[in-house]
């Protein structure tokens, strides 16, 4: 295969690589992947993207019908979050035979952090900012709930890397709300950060530097998004940071009939061997498992609109959501090192249930997490 640089906006200089191709892995920021699942359905290639916008997800789906006639499967949101997560997600849940509660917890952080902004830019800013704005759908009582971006600040503490704080953004639970609608009663997908970092961003959006309406600033025309993103890449890019990829979910229930909480853990380090970050790695997992080319390149004959709930759970459409979780199965021991063709990364994964008395948890009891203002104390 001859690399090719085409534009990502020009649906003919797309056209032209994907003839004869079996399967497009996306990796271009997310507004891109809607036209490119068209193109993808035009050309007969097999489609994975890593997603971010639960809206443009859901307007992929209504490609489904044109991507069965022609026999391709498409598997959106294949990331970390949302991606990984909800595959661990649905494997906590295997462990109880009932689950009412799922909180996930996730996070990609720089192991040793530089003040201010304790954060280090680990994929495409803009897909950073669309994080932090908008609002995200849980599931409370059952029902689906839109949460604004940025809120329900919480403390918690764990032995790795020490105390985070987590907060809701958007995207991060792709369409798993609406295929649990009234099978659950809470789920939600917090983001972890150093402390701090939260509220930097709630103080940028306040100031209405999240905004595209053009401002007038001097003589000029300004975007105010814009020219956050492009101040945010010069100061978040930390091309030489180690990084850690952290993943925790706690899902409540039933075990035998008795109350139950079944836990999974996953830490992911950046690997100075092979130079393998987790940000790619721990997508990576989920990828590979996606790949409908993997599996023969044929059409599923089950769509997630007819599968049962455990298929339907994990990203969609295609097959690829019943792979993603069938590949992790229902393994009760720590993963080992996990090869795939793109190199070599190691997962620490763990994961255990208990009846609620013997609960014994890395992490701090959560609690409502106010930051502390100098000078409001």
């Amino acid at each position: 295969m001859v690399p090719q640089m085409v534009d990502a906006g020009n649906t003919a200089q797309r056209v032209r690589p994907l003839s004869g191709v079996e399967g497009l892995l996306s990796a271009v920021p997310y507004r891109f992947n809607l036209s490119l699942t068209q193109v993808a359905i035009a050309t007969g290639t097999h489609m994975v993207d890593l997603g971010g916008h639960t809206g443009i997800v859901r307007a992929q789906l209504r490609f489904d019908r044109a991507a069965e006639e022609v026999g391709v499967t498409v598997v959106p949101d294949c990331g970390m979050g949302p991606g990984m997560n909800i595959t661990l997600a649905l494997h906590a849940m295997s462990l109880l035979d009932e689950a009412e509660e799922v909180r996930i917890y996730a996070g990609g952080l720089p192991q040793d952090p530089r003040p201010p902004w304790n954060y280090a830019l680990l994929f495409n800013v803009e897909g950073l900012i669309n994080e932090y704005d908008g609002e995200a759908i849980f599931l409370r009582e059952g029902k689906l709930t839109p949460v604004p971006a940025l809120s329900g600040l919480e403390e918690l503490g764990l032995p790795p890397p020490g105390r985070l704080e987590a907060f809701v953004t958007s995207g991060g639970l792709s369409t798993m709300p609406w295929t649990f609608q009234g099978k659950m009663r809470v789920l939600e997908n917090k983001t972890l950060r150093y402390p701090g970092h939260c509220l930097m961003m709630r103080g940028l959006k306040e100031a209405g530097l999240f905004s595209r309406e053009e401002v007038q600033v001097g003589g000029c025309r300004v975007r105010p998004r814009a020219l956050l993103s492009r101040l945010l890449e010069e100061r978040l890019s930390q091309p030489e940071v180690r990084d850690v990829c952290l993943i925790h979910v706690r899902a409540r229930g039933k075990k035998a009939g008795e109350p139950a909480e079944a836990r999974v853990q996953l830490l992911d380090y950046f690997d100075a061997a092979t130079g393998f970050r987790p940000w790619s790695g721990s997508p990576a997992g989920t990828r590979p498992w996606c790949s409908p080319w993997r599996c023969g390149g044929r059409s599923p004959r089950r769509h997630p609109h007819r599968a049962g709930p455990a298929a339907r759970a994990g990203p969609a459409p295609g097959r690829g959501a019943r792979l993603g979780r069938a590949a992790l199965g229902p393994a009760r021991r720590p993963v080992g090192p996990f090869r795939d063709g793109a190199g070599l990364f190691s997962l620490g994964l763990s994961n255990r249930f208990e009846k609620y008395p013997r609960i014994r948890s890395p992490f701090s009891p959560l609690r409502p997490f106010t930051p502390r203002i100098p000078g409001k104390d």
